[in-house]
Formats: structure tokens, sequence, C-alpha cells
């Protein structure tokens, strides 16, 4: 079940002129089923001008704070950071469902790991909160941070960025690349690219040396880097990446197309969520289980119903379904029959999917 929660906005301030962090004042009777691990997100809801609108952000604090804090960045005629960035204010109220997500990995306090960060622009908020807790929580841990933004001036999280440099001296470093302001090091100006990443794997990074590796950014970015450091030596399943996605590729565009034509009108569908069975056949107005089973009656956990959030999803136990795009779920999880419902259009004249996971 998609169990919401009325929550005050405790604080909320101007990060920079397009981004707002916005603080939640969680109920101290909530604070234990609100307890969240590095890298995981919010989903909120709330109404704007009579619609439903929900989206999943990013906890920028990190559980060692016990504050519950994400940073919105404003996207032309995007209507929730639309509304967050220009109309909420302390004292309101948000509809906030539990923490979720599963970007980031466990702590280890006696391990003496060396970890990677790669972020461009608002990707900075779950690495920000992996970065703080790995430094306090694992004393014999390294970071490395490679973030690429517009211009100085639009650096979210830059003075803590700076303060938390100063704090872990010798064990956090921290490399800006700008693309729209020349610095005097050739290096640091613009994207990573071949000739860029030939000099970070050899001055700045110890591919044998390192443990783990998080990216977050546009989808470009990430496909990129990863695929560089993989190829360079690093071994796939040391890598972590969210996905910013712009844009559908051609192989998704085809695979789209396909299950358009795809028959599911007649499939029994049964959804297994909260302990409870809701069964219902799938027509011809949808063709993916989330928005048929929500035009059934169901009531089920989503925000972004672009493939890219994971908040809806669940895992197939009968029956088999295809997913028209994923830039959520990692390899090891499709292994496992977990799928994004609201991507996926049932192939099997019965489909049986556990939301319970």
């Amino acid at each position: 079940m998609a169990e919401f929660h009325n929550i005050k906005i405790g604080d909320i301030y101007k990060e920079t002129d397009d981004t707002t962090v916005v603080t939640f004042d969680i109920p101290e009777e909530l604070q234990d089923d609100f307890h969240f691990n590095q890298g995981q997100h919010l989903t909120l809801k709330t109404m704007i001008d009579g619609e439903d609108v929900r989206r999943s952000y990013s906890l920028c604090s990190s559980p060692l704070d016990k504050k519950w804090q994400v940073a919105v960045k404003l996207i032309p005629s995007g209507k929730f950071s639309t509304y967050i960035n220009e109309q909420l204010k302390a004292g309101d109220t948000m509809e906030v469902m539990l923490p979720s997500g599963t970007f980031g990995v466990s702590v280890q306090p006696e391990a003496a790991k060396n970890y990677l960060f790669f972020a461009a622009g608002s990707g900075i908020t779950p690495v920000l909160s992996m970065v703080k807790t790995h430094l306090l929580a694992e004393p014999k841990a390294t970071c490395k941070l490679f973030y690429v933004n517009k211009t100085a001036k639009s650096i979210i999280f830059k003075e803590e960025l700076e303060q938390l440099r100063n704090r872990f001296f010798g064990r956090l470093e921290i490399y800006y690349f700008l693309t729209r302001e020349k610095r005097d090091i050739y290096l640091f100006n613009g994207r990573f690219d071949d000739e860029k990443m030939d000099v970070l794997t050899k001055t700045f990074i110890d591919i044998p040396d390192t443990s783990e590796v998080f990216l977050c950014g546009p989808e470009q970015m990430v496909n990129y880097v990863s695929n560089y450091l993989i190829a360079a030596g690093l071994p796939k399943d040391l890598v972590h990446f969210e996905l910013f996605v712009s844009g559908l590729s051609e192989e998704d565009i085809e695979r789209t197309a396909r299950l358009s034509k795809q028959k599911v009108e007649g499939v029994k569908v049964t959804i297994l969520d909260g302990g409870k069975e809701f069964t219902f056949t799938m027509t011809k107005d949808f063709d993916n289980i989330l928005d048929a089973a929500l035009g059934a009656g169901a009531d089920l956990p989503f925000a972004c119903k672009g493939g890219v959030c994971s908040t809806c999803k669940c895992q197939v136990k009968e029956g088999s379904v295809e997913m028209k795009v994923n830039y959520a779920l990692e390899d090891k999880e499709v292994a496992q029959n977990y799928v994004l419902s609201c991507q996926s259009v049932p192939t099997s004249e019965k489909v049986v999917v556990d939301f319970d996971v």
C-alpha cells in the first residue's frame, strides 16, 4: 500500500538561485519508521492545480545527522520543482512516503575502503549523503569526488563540501569541473572525455585500490564514465549509479513501439501488497501493470512513472512481463525477477507480482 504521512516543513532555504533545500520535521514517534540509509530517497506528494503530483528526491542529509533533507533543483515547466522552489514555505505540510531505494552500500566501520564519486549538478544530493556517512562511520575510509557543474556559482553544496574537505583533510579529495567557465587548469574545463579520463585514471584514480564507485547525473555521463572505468579494469559489480534521463535511446524507442502492439486485454493480474491480494483483468485502456492496477482501484506506490525512481518496484512471482525502459534496477535485481511496474507490459495470460519487497 502506498502509505503517505503528513509531514511539516521544518526549514526551507535557497542553496543556489535555482535549488531549494527542504528539511522535514519528522515527528519523534515516526523517526524509527523514517530511518534511512545513505543514498535513499523520499517520495513526495501534493495537489497542484487539482492534480495529484508525485516526485522522488534523494536525501542529501546523512542518517547520522538524524535530519531528513532533500534538495530540489528547478526544472523549467516542472510542476513539482516549481512548486517547491516558488511556493512551498516553512510550516507547510506535505505528504511523504517512508524512505526507499538501494543506491548505496552498507557501512563497514572497520574496513579501509576507498570510494570514488562522480556527480553532475543536482546529482550531488545522494552523493553528499554517502560521502558524509562513510567518512563519519568508517574512520579508515577515503573518498574522492569528481563533480561537474556549469559555473562555480551553480555548484550545489559548495560550502558544505569545502567544510567536509577541511574536516576530513587527507581523507576527502574534491575535483570540480566546469562546462561554461574557464579554469586555469585545462583538465577541469568541460565534461568527462577520453583525454580527461586517461589523466584521471593515471594520476588521481587507482583502479585496483578502488572499493566502490557511485555515479549520479545525466544518463550520457553515467554510462560513459562507468563504461570507461570498467574497460580500465574496474569490476562491474563495484559500479553503482542513478540516472537523470533526458530522452529515450533508439533501442528504448524500438522496444516501446514493439510492446505497444502487445495484446494485454484479458490478461489476469494479481497484485500482492501489504499481505493482501488484489486481482483484476487488463483492458485495452492501459498497457502497463501499474496504470492498469491504479485504474482498477489499487493503491500502489509510484512517483516518476518514467522508469527512473524505482518507487513502483515489484517482483514477478508468476507469468512474464517485459519492461519498456529500465533506468533504476541493476542487472542482479532483474535476474531475480524484479521489475518496474510502471514499465511492465504483460507477455503471458496470467501475471502475479509482489510489491512486498
